[in-house]
């Protein structure tokens, strides 16, 4: 590897701010914030707005659309014009 062109890799705290969740890896990311973490090391701190700890996939509170549902309204607004047309 030539030294000198690749970025600083180390250790980052990921915090995700709508369930509050932290996590530390190894990035490349910086940041301007710290944080103290569970070490007592102070480390660089990225704010993100989703992480795997408050989405809903990752939660298992997946909102589940029902296929019945979407046809049935799409009956609603769609079939009368569908039987006009095929009558004519």
């Amino acid at each position: 590897m030539k030294k000198g062109i690749h970025p600083a890799y180390d250790y980052v705290v990921f915090r995700d701010t709508t369930c509050g969740a932290m996590f530390r890896i190894r990035s490349t990311c910086t940041s301007s914030k710290t944080v103290v973490w569970e070490d007592g090391k102070t480390y660089p701190v990225i704010d993100l707005d989703v992480s795997s700890a408050s989405h809903p996939f990752y939660t298992g509170e997946q909102r589940r659309v029902s296929a019945e549902g979407r046809v049935a309204r799409f009956q609603q607004r769609f079939g009368k014009i569908s039987r006009q047309t095929s009558e004519s």
